[in-house]
């Protein structure tokens, strides 16, 4: 039993290989083979209607934008050189800064971890009221 119109021949001059699953190229609309459906694969005259890739600044992660026709890494090449944003001090930036106000302790955390009996700033071994030895309110330390 034959299945006429199902199957169709690569457009690709060097292949014109018969193919019963036929792929449409969404740029210059050929039918092409699994092996020639890439836009580099059947060199694509229509790709840059498709094929449309925006740069990212590799240093301030902001997105570049090419004209049809410029090289991406000329134009990134030029915008680090003149309108890069890029300040090498905000990648050192310490995440640790919450210092432990428990006289001796030189621990630092990443987030606040505040009292509810004083409100201070204490590290995760000194949170507890007991802990640093809280004075802050008159209710009870511990119900324990």
């Amino acid at each position: 039993m034959e299945l006429p119109g199902l199957d169709r021949r690569c457009s690709q001059r060097s292949c014109r290989r018969l193919d019963f699953l036929p792929l449409k190229c969404d740029a210059c609309e050929d039918i092409f083979c699994k092996d020639h459906i890439r836009y580099d694969d059947h060199q694509c005259g229509s790709a840059y209607k498709k094929n449309v890739q925006v740069p990212v600044c590799p240093l301030c992660n902001s997105p570049i934008p090419v004209q049809r026709g410029e090289i991406p890494d000329v134009v990134v090449g030029a915008h680090m050189d003149k309108d890069c944003s890029y300040n090498p001090t905000q990648q050192k930036q310490r995440i640790f800064i919450n210092k432990c106000l428990k006289p001796g302790c030189k621990r630092k955390e990443m987030m606040k971890v505040v009292c509810d009996q004083c409100g201070g700033n204490f590290c995760i071994k000194h949170r507890h009221p007991l802990d640093h030895d809280c004075r802050g309110s008159s209710r009870p330390v511990s119900k324990a």
